[in-house]
């Protein structure tokens, strides 16, 4: 069933950054965030909204796992571009460190800081039990947790976030799935959903956000972020071969051998099996890859079906320049 919302271009709406700082074959994690600020540095530049980073644990390609600090990193050498969390997986914490980490960047970068929180572990099972220890959660808990994450910043706990009370910082729900949509969409807040992850679903929780969504008193109307990859070049061919790195970390990532970022390569249809590439080709479904005018194509119809009212680009490329190259074709592709 078609979302009935109203019809945009891609011109008329805003697009911001997702950065798993990722970690290439052979390269550091110092190498890494130099490489987030030159990205951050240059999408503030183009005009990008906003520049996101992901909490994600034991991955050996991605070296955003302590996501506030770098966070504040990433605000400390940017002037005015938006920084925040796509998201923090808030079961992995305690309330109240969020609120007083978050409350010290915004106390830092004033008017500058996002939250998105999300609820699952951002890991594997071993990984989320040596997170959470014996307060380990399934997540199940994740609206009381938010409840009190916004306590401590109203100041209505016994226990004062300090700093965190009072701080104005506003706070997205991301997710996967409907669970966060329904949530987000009763408590009246803004929701980012992982398409570049989970394609199949996008539609479904788009739909129960937009149609169970109650106004609250900083959003009269439902506000939709989507995440997708681009992998954006001069020509077809060439985005084609630089997707090979994104794709083979979908694939280690399928069969349980996460690695770090690799290098592309031409024979990918070589290394893997039939199924492999079937069940790659329907995770990476929200992912956009080619020229400049087909990327555009592809970005509108996402717009056109989707109806979001921002859309985050995740931009997975082993070589740096090619990377900045892409986020600079999409800045001219939506005319910023």
């Amino acid at each position: 069933m078609p979302i009935t919302r109203p019809t945009k271009s891609i011109n008329e709406i805003s697009f911001s950054v997702l950065d798993l700082a990722p970690i290439v074959q052979g390269g550091t994690a110092s190498q890494s965030f130099q490489h987030s600020i030159e990205l951050a540095q240059l999408t503030e530049k183009l005009g990008f909204k906003r520049y996101w980073l992901a909490e994600h644990h034991n991955m050996p390609g991605i070296a955003s796992s302590a996501t506030s600090l770098v966070i504040g990193h990433v605000a400390a050498h940017t002037s005015t571009i938006r920084v925040g969390s796509g998201g923090i997986m808030l079961p992995n914490h305690s309330p109240l460190v969020i609120a007083e980490q978050f409350g010290t960047l915004e106390a830092m970068f004033p008017g500058r800081i996002d939250l998105g929180l999300g609820r699952a572990p951002g890991t594997d099972q071993r990984t989320a039990h040596a997170l959470r220890g014996a307060n380990y959660t399934n997540g199940d808990d994740f609206p009381k947790q938010l409840e009190q994450l916004q306590a401590y910043f109203q100041g209505s706990e016994a226990v004062r976030a300090i700093p965190g009370e009072g701080a104005n910082i506003p706070i997205w729900l991301l997710g996967s799935s409907g669970f966060s949509a329904r949530l987000s969409a009763q408590l009246g807040m803004p929701f980012a959903f992982a398409s570049h992850f989970s394609p199949e679903n996008t539609l479904p929780a788009l739909e129960l956000y937009y149609e169970n969504f109650q106004p609250s008193e900083d959003y009269k109307e439902p506000y939709a972020m989507v995440a997708v990859n681009v992998i954006a070049a001069d020509t077809d061919e060439e985005a084609e071969l630089l997707a090979t790195s994104i794709k083979q970390s979908f694939l280690n990532m399928m069969r349980n051998t996460p690695s770090q970022l690799q290098p592309p390569v031409k024979n990918l249809d070589e290394l893997m099996s039939p199924y492999e590439k079937a069940v790659l080709e329907k995770q990476l479904g929200s992912t956009f890859i080619g020229s400049p005018i087909n990327v555009k194509k592809k970005l509108q119809s996402f717009l056109d079906e989707t109806k979001a009212d921002e859309i985050m680009v995740s931009t997975m490329i082993y070589d740096h320049n090619a990377r900045l190259y892409s986020h600079q074709l999409v800045a001219e592709i939506i005319g910023l």
